[in-house]
Protein backbone atom coordinates (compact mmCIF):
# COMPACT_ATOMS: atom_id res chain seq x y z
CA UNK A 1 0.00 0.00 0.00
CA UNK A 2 1.53 3.36 -0.95
CA UNK A 3 1.69 6.35 1.42
CA UNK A 4 -1.13 8.24 -0.37
CA UNK A 5 -3.54 5.34 0.10
CA UNK A 6 -2.46 4.97 3.74
CA UNK A 7 -3.05 8.68 4.41
CA UNK A 8 -6.43 8.57 2.64
CA UNK A 9 -7.51 5.56 4.73
CA UNK A 10 -6.38 7.31 7.91
CA UNK A 11 -8.29 10.51 7.04
CA UNK A 12 -11.40 8.50 6.19
CA UNK A 13 -11.30 6.83 9.62
CA UNK A 14 -10.79 10.14 11.42
CA UNK A 15 -13.66 11.78 9.51
CA UNK A 16 -16.25 9.55 11.22
CA UNK A 17 -18.04 11.34 14.03
CA UNK A 18 -15.97 11.35 17.20
CA UNK A 19 -17.13 9.62 20.37
CA UNK A 20 -16.08 10.07 23.98
CA UNK A 21 -13.52 7.74 25.46
CA UNK A 22 -14.68 4.14 25.64
CA UNK A 23 -14.67 3.14 29.33
CA UNK A 24 -14.05 -0.51 28.34
CA UNK A 25 -11.23 0.47 26.01
CA UNK A 26 -7.68 1.58 26.46
CA UNK A 27 -6.81 4.39 28.86
CA UNK A 28 -9.92 6.58 29.19
CA UNK A 29 -7.86 9.38 30.79
CA UNK A 30 -4.62 8.87 28.90
CA UNK A 31 -1.41 7.42 30.28
CA UNK A 32 2.36 7.13 30.02
CA UNK A 33 4.57 4.56 28.35
CA UNK A 34 8.24 3.66 28.58
CA UNK A 35 9.96 1.96 25.66
CA UNK A 36 13.29 0.27 25.19
CA UNK A 37 14.39 -0.14 21.58
CA UNK A 38 17.25 -1.92 19.87
CA UNK A 39 18.32 -2.57 16.29
CA UNK A 40 21.17 -2.07 13.86
CA UNK A 41 23.74 -1.61 16.63
CA UNK A 42 21.85 1.20 18.40
CA UNK A 43 19.56 1.46 21.40
CA UNK A 44 16.96 3.91 22.65
CA UNK A 45 14.78 4.68 25.64
CA UNK A 46 11.54 6.60 25.18
CA UNK A 47 8.98 8.22 27.43
CA UNK A 48 5.59 8.84 25.75
CA UNK A 49 2.42 10.56 26.89
CA UNK A 50 -0.62 8.79 25.41
CA UNK A 51 -3.84 10.77 25.03
CA UNK A 52 -7.24 9.42 25.90
CA UNK A 53 -8.90 8.00 22.76
CA UNK A 54 -9.44 10.81 20.23
CA UNK A 55 -11.86 8.61 18.33
CA UNK A 56 -13.22 5.07 18.68
CA UNK A 57 -15.84 2.78 17.21
CA UNK A 58 -17.16 -0.73 17.76
CA UNK A 59 -16.70 -3.20 14.92
CA UNK A 60 -18.94 -6.12 15.84
CA UNK A 61 -17.37 -7.63 18.95
CA UNK A 62 -14.08 -5.76 18.33
CA UNK A 63 -13.04 -2.16 18.92
CA UNK A 64 -10.94 0.37 16.98
CA UNK A 65 -9.46 3.47 18.60
CA UNK A 66 -7.21 6.37 17.70
CA UNK A 67 -4.82 7.79 20.30
CA UNK A 68 -2.03 10.34 20.13
CA UNK A 69 1.48 9.67 21.39
CA UNK A 70 3.82 12.55 22.25
CA UNK A 71 7.29 11.58 23.40
CA UNK A 72 10.99 12.06 23.77
CA UNK A 73 13.75 9.50 23.16
CA UNK A 74 17.44 9.22 23.86
CA UNK A 75 19.43 7.08 21.39
CA UNK A 76 22.97 5.72 21.84
CA UNK A 77 25.46 3.33 20.29
CA UNK A 78 28.77 1.94 21.50
CA UNK A 79 30.59 2.84 18.28
CA UNK A 80 30.07 4.99 15.23
CA UNK A 81 31.67 5.81 11.92
CA UNK A 82 34.09 8.75 11.85
CA UNK A 83 32.06 11.97 11.81
CA UNK A 84 28.85 10.22 12.97
CA UNK A 85 27.25 10.87 16.38
CA UNK A 86 27.14 8.20 19.09
CA UNK A 87 24.22 9.87 20.92
CA UNK A 88 21.08 11.71 19.81
CA UNK A 89 17.73 13.00 21.03
CA UNK A 90 14.37 12.56 19.34
CA UNK A 91 10.92 14.16 19.77
CA UNK A 92 7.84 12.48 18.31
CA UNK A 93 4.12 13.06 17.70
CA UNK A 94 2.31 10.01 16.35
CA UNK A 95 -1.36 9.14 15.87
CA UNK A 96 -1.70 5.43 16.67
CA UNK A 97 -4.61 3.35 15.41
CA UNK A 98 -5.23 0.46 17.79
CA UNK A 99 -7.50 -2.51 17.00
CA UNK A 100 -8.72 -4.67 19.90
CA UNK A 101 -9.92 -8.01 18.43
CA UNK A 102 -10.43 -9.21 22.04
CA UNK A 103 -10.72 -7.38 25.35
CA UNK A 104 -7.05 -8.04 26.17
CA UNK A 105 -5.13 -8.30 22.87
CA UNK A 106 -4.40 -5.37 20.49
CA UNK A 107 -2.70 -4.69 17.17
CA UNK A 108 -1.49 -1.16 16.43
CA UNK A 109 0.00 0.96 13.70
CA UNK A 110 0.80 4.59 13.13
CA UNK A 111 2.78 7.11 11.12
CA UNK A 112 3.90 10.36 12.70
CA UNK A 113 6.35 13.23 12.68
CA UNK A 114 9.64 13.06 14.52
CA UNK A 115 12.61 15.40 14.96
CA UNK A 116 16.13 14.21 15.74
CA UNK A 117 19.15 16.12 16.99
CA UNK A 118 21.57 14.44 14.54
CA UNK A 119 21.38 13.63 10.83
CA UNK A 120 24.37 11.26 10.97
CA UNK A 121 24.02 8.72 13.76
CA UNK A 122 25.99 5.48 14.32
CA UNK A 123 26.44 4.34 10.70
CA UNK A 124 23.33 5.90 9.09
CA UNK A 125 22.87 9.21 7.29
CA UNK A 126 19.20 10.24 7.36
CA UNK A 127 20.01 13.67 5.80
CA UNK A 128 17.32 15.58 7.71
CA UNK A 129 16.41 16.37 11.30
CA UNK A 130 12.72 16.00 10.32
CA UNK A 131 11.76 12.35 9.91
CA UNK A 132 8.67 10.19 9.74
CA UNK A 133 8.20 7.33 12.18
CA UNK A 134 6.31 4.24 10.95
CA UNK A 135 5.21 1.81 13.66
CA UNK A 136 3.46 -1.55 13.74
CA UNK A 137 3.02 -3.70 16.81
CA UNK A 138 0.92 -5.87 19.05
CA UNK A 139 0.39 -6.22 22.75
CA UNK A 140 -1.56 -7.44 25.69
CA UNK A 141 -3.59 -5.66 28.38
CA UNK A 142 -2.17 -6.88 31.70
CA UNK A 143 -4.76 -5.01 33.80
CA UNK A 144 -7.24 -2.19 33.22
CA UNK A 145 -4.43 0.34 33.64
CA UNK A 146 -1.40 -1.59 32.22
CA UNK A 147 -0.30 -2.85 28.78
CA UNK A 148 2.77 -4.64 27.48
CA UNK A 149 3.59 -4.51 23.78
CA UNK A 150 6.19 -5.09 21.09
CA UNK A 151 6.69 -2.75 18.10
CA UNK A 152 8.76 -2.55 14.98
CA UNK A 153 9.60 1.05 14.08
CA UNK A 154 11.23 2.67 11.07
CA UNK A 155 12.42 6.29 11.00
CA UNK A 156 13.35 7.99 7.73
CA UNK A 157 12.80 11.18 5.74
CA UNK A 158 10.47 9.38 3.26
CA UNK A 159 12.81 10.11 0.36
CA UNK A 160 12.62 13.91 0.70
CA UNK A 161 16.43 14.12 0.82
CA UNK A 162 19.25 11.79 -0.21
CA UNK A 163 20.71 9.68 1.27
CA UNK A 164 17.78 8.23 3.17
CA UNK A 165 19.23 5.24 5.01
CA UNK A 166 16.69 5.22 7.84
CA UNK A 167 16.83 3.74 11.32
CA UNK A 168 15.02 0.56 12.37
CA UNK A 169 14.26 -0.77 15.84
CA UNK A 170 12.29 -3.36 17.72
CA UNK A 171 10.79 -1.76 20.83
CA UNK A 172 9.43 -3.23 24.04
CA UNK A 173 6.65 -0.99 25.38
CA UNK A 174 5.16 -0.83 28.89
CA UNK A 175 2.21 1.55 29.27
CA UNK A 176 0.27 2.59 32.35
CA UNK A 177 -2.55 4.99 33.18
CA UNK A 178 -2.88 6.73 36.52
Amino acid sequence: MNRTALIAAFLALVSFSAHGADPGGGFANGGWSAQYGTGGGNRSVTLNYETSPLWHTKLGSTRLELVGELGASYWWTSSSLRGFARHMWQLNATPMLRWWPTERFYIEGGVGATAVSETRFHDKNVSSTFLFGDHIGAGFKLADNMRLGLRVSHFSNAGMKKPNQGLNQVQLNFAMSF
